[in-house]
């Protein structure tokens, strides 16, 4: 069974929710450990923490968070996108809360189980749970239980803004020393935009902007390309170079993008009243990549590669081109279906040596 890019994006994104459990149950039980010396102070309501219960108690602290982030990752984010940050974690921590309490009456029994290794009565269980869910031991679980979602929910809420990969990047100092990486961009930028500004106004304009936005996202997502900056109207969307040549993503990324657009063209119609449109130029080159920045730090790439695409880019207009792509970057593509029309050697603006460019036709 394949798995797509976007399951294997959302993976990626849920797994650390499942380590944040898992270390703040470690955090919660050596705490715990230390103060108590490992004795089970209120052994009428607290399960004693032997090597099976330790056990059972990662596995269930994982399994909570892969619960968490799945719903955070598929369902909730989408659904409170509208929501101040605020509201979001407000509303979110009652679902999430109420989960808990769903699940803590659940697993409770199965840590009775492990605690009496196995010499399981109905009787004792029901007697030691509702004394459990009456004590104040049941308080202090709940209390632990909203502490680490608090945590889960401002890493989503930071890693949502950021962008998965860049907040990653971030906290594990992948590019705190720059590295030197090939890379594919493309800079995409919408047709028209400065009409359609003005038809909308800055407001509705935005509305604009977001949907636009959305729809790209799944076609980025499964060509695996990453978002590195949104400026205006424009996208620049990037990828290892191994990555964007592979099954040509990069061109592949262009016509999915197309082709969603085309789909939402009425929606955009009966929204809106304007059709929306866009043109591209994609190029590969080495760039620099490392955090940046005094007063807020971002992961920055630098290099010729950048404002080249963007000059390619600018030719469309000139050439009636709606995806433009260097010769160099033709000549280092795989085998593909796409039909490549030379437009000869073009001086780009701000350079001296001229690039050959090419039309990308389906």
């Amino acid at each position: 069974m394949r798995i797509t890019p976007k399951t294997k994006r959302n993976i990626s994104r849920i797994i650390p929710y499942s380590v944040i459990w898992v270390l703040c149950g470690w955090v919660i039980i050596i705490s715990e450990v230390g103060v108590t010396r490992n004795q089970n102070i209120n052994p009428d309501t607290d399960i004693a923490f032997t090597i099976p219960v330790l056990i059972f108690a990662n596995i269930a602290n994982f399994i909570v968070g892969f619960i968490v982030g799945s719903l955070e990752v598929v369902y909730l984010q989408k659904r409170f996108t509208d929501h101040t940050l605020r509201a979001k974690i407000f509303y979110k921590f009652l679902i999430y809360l109420s989960l808990f309490i769903v699940v803590i009456v659940g697993f409770y029994p199965v840590a009775f189980f492990f605690e009496s290794s196995g010499q399981f009565r109905m009787d004792q269980m029901l007697d030691k749970s509702w004394r459990f869910l009456s004590s104040i031991s049941f308080l202090l679980t709940l209390f632990q239980l909203a502490v680490t979602l608090l945590v889960c929910l401002i890493y989503s809420a930071i890693s949502e803004n950021l962008g998965h990969h860049v907040f990653l990047n971030l906290i594990t100092g992948r590019y705190h020393t720059p590295v030197v990486e090939d890379r594919v961009f493309m800079f995409l930028d919408m047709k028209s935009s400065t009409s359609i500004a003005e038809q909308l106004g800055h407001v509705r304009y935005f509305d604009l902007l977001k949907d636009y936005y959305n729809v790209m996202s799944d076609p980025i997502i499964n060509t695996l390309g990453e978002v590195y900056q949104y400026i205006g109207d424009e996208i620049v969307v990037s990828w290892k170079l191994e990555k964007g040549l592979k099954n040509a993503n990069c061109i592949q990324c262009f016509f999915a993008i197309k082709k969603a657009l085309t789909e939402k063209r009425e929606r955009f119609m009966e929204e809106y009243g304007v059709e929306v449109d866009f043109k591209a130029g994609v190029h590969f080159g080495e760039v620099t990549i490392g955090e940046i920045g005094a007063l807020k730090k971002e992961i920055v790439f630098t290099g010729d590669v950048l404002n080249t695409t963007a000059r390619i880019q600018s030719q469309c207009n000139d050439l009636q081109s709606n995806l433009l792509i260097s010769g160099a970057l033709k000549n280092k593509l795989p085998q593909h279906s796409y039909k490549m029309e030379s437009k000869g050697e073009m001086a780009l603006k701000g350079r001296n040596k001229k690039e050959v460019l090419y039309q990308v036709l389906k």
